[in-house]
């Protein structure tokens, strides 16, 4: 199972803001009930953290007319132990 962070971005209106969270509210989808919300602090996007397999996966979470504006992001966690090995895998 991957971790992947979900952020789910809206135009900075009232109403914008009002149709995406109420969108999200009505899937009754665990995941879209738990977004967290930058939208009152003038970051007009929603946040949600998954557990799944796919990235594919992770974007048939979001309701399907804010699918073009979501941007997945597997997360990964390092130690110390592991930080040289993994990184230079990374980027080579």
């Amino acid at each position: 199972m991957n971790k992947y962070l979900i952020e789910v971005s809206h135009e900075g209106n009232k109403l914008s803001c009002e149709r995406a969270i109420k969108s999200f509210l009505d899937t009754g989808s665990h995941f879209m009930t738990n977004a967290d919300w930058g939208c009152s602090d003038g970051e007009h996007k929603a946040w949600i953290v998954v557990d799944l397999e796919t990235k594919d996966e992770a974007l048939l979470v979001v309701p399907p007319e804010y699918r073009k504006n979501a941007k997945i992001v597997k997360l990964v966690k390092f130690s110390l132990d592991d930080v040289d090995k993994k990184l230079l895998l990374h980027h080579t």
